[in-house]
């Protein structure tokens, strides 16, 4: 059984440790996944680091606190994925999973403006199938898969913008535009819809209650921000692509 603090002061720095422990878990699993060195194990090392934090917040029967956490967890993953990959560019990509693959695809696109990133006919069914896919695995283990497969979406990601802020001119504004605004808003979708829909079978193999209507709210926000991420996506990529080429200056 789960203690509370009986103070607010208490309450205070056991929150403030608790995201502590979950930051510094998530840098570990990154170092540990470095020294491996086996793409498909990083993910997993990145969930086994932050997964106790969530069902902890859960069976609390804290739904947004668990929210919180889980967006911590994927602010620290792009951080830490950004920085090892302008550190180093090139040998970053062999251990992410489709790390490399993904560079060279969004490098083309910075490039030369063509590519799926401004496609939408292309893009949109790819959207689609993995935001089932990750809800499927949500709502069928728990967290316990698609956890890794956010993971590896971050991964990826992180690995093309600290390679191109490596390779540009200005390598700190490029660092925060590449990470696009409807990228931001579909991660955020993902971490919200993850731990809500994660939350009934693990509230069966645990034994508690979900706040149901603060799950509602919460799943309806992040459906929202996926065809948010869509529309802007459509919009904004050209424009964002021929911004991201001046900054970089090739």
């Amino acid at each position: 059984m789960i203690e509370t603090p009986s103070h607010p002061q208490d309450a205070k720095e056991n929150r403030t440790s608790t995201l502590i422990a979950l930051v510094i878990g998530t840098i570990l699993s990154y170092a540990v996944g470095w020294l491996i060195g086996i793409p498909f194990l990083v993910p997993i090392l990145n969930t086994l680091a932050s997964f106790p934090f969530m069902v902890a917040a859960l069976r609390n029967g804290d739904v947004r606190v668990a929210v919180g956490r889980m967006l911590l967890w994927a602010l620290t993953m792009g951080v830490c994925a950004t920085l090892m990959a302008y550190a180093r560019p090139w040998s970053s990509g062999e251990l992410f999973l489709h790390g490399a693959a993904y560079r060279t695809e969004m490098f083309a696109w910075v490039m030369t403006g063509h590519g799926v990133e401004s496609a939408p006919s292309q893009f949109i069914p790819l959207h689609l199938r993995d935001a089932g896919l990750f809800i499927v695995l949500a709502l069928a283990t728990g967290g316990i898969l698609a956890m890794p497969m956010g993971a590896a979406l971050m991964n990826y990601m992180g690995n093309y913008v600290g390679s191109l802020a490596a390779a540009s001119a200005r390598p700190g504004l490029t660092a925060i535009l590449a990470w696009h605004p409807w990228s931001v808003i579909r991660i955020v979708s993902f971490v919200t819809l993850g731990v809500v829909l994660s939350a009934p079978l693990i509230s069966k193999a645990f034994r508690f209650r979900v706040d149901r209507t603060a799950a509602r709210s919460l799943v309806v926000l992040g459906v929202c921000g996926l065809v948010v991420d869509i529309v802007l996506k459509a919009l904004l990529a050209p424009a964002w692509q021929r911004l991201l080429l001046r900054v970089v200056g090739w």
